[in-house]
Parts: C-alpha cells; structure tokens; sequence
C-alpha cells in the first residue's frame, strides 16, 4: 500500500465502490480499440460493477487518423449499447462523452464551434500523443478554456517524455488542467516510471479524477487485484477526487 498518507488511516471496502463513477472507459461497441461488439461490453460493465462502479462515462478515441469518430458515430454506438441494457434488464447508469486527442481536427472542432461531448458540464477529456507533447500545447489548452470548457487530461503519469521535464507537469496545472490518472497505473501495469509518475502526482496532490481506462478483459482482471483496490480505496479516502460528483 501506499505509505504517504500518515495521517488518515484508509477505509478499505474491498473493491471500488467508494468511487462510485467511472470517468474513462472504451466500452461503445466497434468504434476503437475498445469493446468489439456488444457482448463484450455488456460482460466489462458486469466486471465493473461487480467491482462497486454505479455510474459508467465512457469516452471512445477522437482520433481522426485512427479512430475517426464524431457525436454521430459515438451516438449511434450508446444507442445500441444502452438498448441491449434495457433488453437485458441490467439497471445501470451509463453517458457517452469522448476522449479527444488535441490534434489540428480537435482544433478544427474549437474553431467552428462544435459542442463537445464533456464528462459532465464544461469538463472534456483530453490525450496527448504517447511520442511528444504538442509543440503548441499551451494554446491548445486556453483555446479550450476559451470556448468555456474545463481540460482533464486523461493519464499523464503515462507521457514518458514528461517524466524527467515534471515543470511541464506544473504548467499544466497552472493552465487549468485537472489530471486524471489510470487505476492500473498504480500497480505498474504499464511499466515501473509509470507507476513512480503517478506516485509522485499524487503525492502532490495534483489529481482529480481515478479511471480504469477499460480496453478488454486483461485491463478488468487486473483491476480486481488486492494491491489496486487497496491503493485506490487510500487514495480516495485522502484526496478529494470528483469521481462521486460525475
């Protein structure tokens, strides 16, 4: 467990109920590298709600090179997905929002003012490229804040080439940025740094938000794991995370 929270002894309740909401999954059927048909999303949202989550966002890629989605792509998928629900007589509460890589057709969406499918209210999830931090990531950023939106930037515990420039982390949150950071971050699925940048975050306090980030069933076996449950139940017991208020 984690040993930086002294002053608080966690209440661990044996899974991830005290969350309540998970904020970013790939659980619309056929749209990303997420879920691949209906089946298997019904069987990821039964794993995560066996793991205590009530309230599901899921956030498909925006990726126009790989994953060109739009509202009309992503809300055709919902459909599909909550009357499969319905017919399974399954009472859980899902929304459709995205995950928008910050590319020049993000730009593009800003510029004609296109709405945006938030986690709730102004809050909208952004990713960068796993290769480099957008050379123009600062205005990338107040563009966002200037058509009246609140940035979330989904796992940036996992840029690596922010690892050894952590004031680049600090500009990010002078900007505005809320951090959301990956569950399975915490215990290394991604690699040892990974895990260390996420401890680091949440040392200082510099998160807002925990994610599964649900792809396929590896990512939901591991999320039953002892030592993820235990951290994530310390973290949400010592942080004021906004996953309950979604």
């Amino acid at each position: 467990m984690f040993s930086f929270f002294k002053k608080k002894q966690p209440v661990f309740s044996g899974d991830l109920s005290i969350l309540h909401t998970d904020m970013h999954s790939h659980l619309l059927p056929g749209i990303d590298d997420g879920s691949p048909d209906t089946d298997t999303s019904i069987k990821l949202i039964e794993g995560l709600m066996e793991l205590g989550y009530k309230k599901f966002i899921t956030t498909p890629h925006l990726m126009i090179d790989l994953y060109p989605n739009n509202r009309q792509t992503i809300t055709s998928a919902y459909n599909k997905l909550t009357a499969e629900l319905e017919k399974r007589k399954m009472n859980v509460e899902i929304k459709a929002a995205a995950e928008y890589f910050l590319d020049d057709h993000f730009d593009s969406l800003l510029e004609k003012k296109e709405p945006l499918l938030t986690i709730k209210d102004n809050l909208v999830l952004v990713e960068f490229s796993f290769a480099s931090i957008p050379y123009d990531y600062k205005q990338k950023i107040f563009q966002i804040q200037l058509n009246g939106y609140k940035p979330v930037l989904a796992h940036p515990e996992r840029y690596i080439y922010l690892h050894t420039k952590p004031e680049i982390y600090e500009e990010l949150r002078d900007l505005g940025c809320l951090f959301q950071i990956n569950l399975l971050s915490l215990i290394g699925y991604y690699g040892k740094s990974i895990a260390q940048a996420a401890d680091r975050l949440i040392k200082k306090k510099q998160i807002e938000l925990l994610g599964t980030d649900l792809h396929h069933d590896r990512h939901l076996n591991n999320l039953f794991r002892t030592e993820l449950l235990q951290k994530a139940n310390e973290i949400a017991n010592a942080l004021p995370l906004l996953n309950a208020q979604l």
